[in-house]
């Protein structure tokens, strides 16, 4: 049997793009999630580790997608080549059991820890940087400016929750948080 494993970080991005790659390998049965791989305990991937078995093929389409740490990495792959599974991964070619094969899978582990925590440093720098600036604040931008929710209380005056959601799109929820 040929497995695929398609995986996200987070729920706003795309899973298609992996998931038409490992039909085109031949995929038969795709697990895929929208979790982050820096937890070895993903609700999918161990679905995945308990179903496959001897003789099986594993596809995923980038080695950062099988796992973000060199120590979880290689615990996988011990734990897949002693079950006698077969693992490809797209963009490098299929993993083998041997010296060589092994030696190569640690190298480019590494590299993609490596590449997270650049990525993690290059955010935390950026994010110093930001909160330099006086009008800096963190996280989602205001859907709604303040004149918006002022007009919007104003009109709960004379009219419903209902019909002012109607009138300016601000939903009831957020008319009664603004309100309190």
């Amino acid at each position: 049997m040929i497995y695929g494993y398609a995986r996200v970080s987070t729920y706003q991005q795309d899973l298609q793009s992996q998931l038409n790659q490992l039909e085109q390998a031949g995929c038969e049965k795709i697990f895929q999630e929208k979790f982050t791989g820096t937890k070895i305990e993903r609700t999918q991937f161990n679905k995945l580790l308990e179903t496959i078995e001897q003789g099986d093929i594993l596809v995923i389409t980038k080695l950062d997608r099988f796992a973000r740490s060199t120590s979880g990495a290689l615990e996988t792959i011990k734990t897949l080549f002693d079950k006698g599974v077969t693992v490809h991964v797209l963009n490098m070619g299929v993993i083998d059991n041997t010296p060589t094969g092994r030696l190569i899978f640690t190298i480019f582990s590494a590299f993609a820890e490596f590449e997270r925590d650049l990525i993690v440093e290059r955010t935390q720098e950026g994010k110093a940087l930001a909160k330099q600036n006086p009008n800096f604040k963190e996280g989602r931008p205001r859907k709604y400016s303040k004149q918006q929710i002022e007009h919007a209380l104003s009109l709960l005056d004379n009219h419903t929750y209902k019909e002012v959601t109607q009138m300016t799109g601000i939903s009831k929820s957020t008319l009664i948080r603004y309100k309190k």
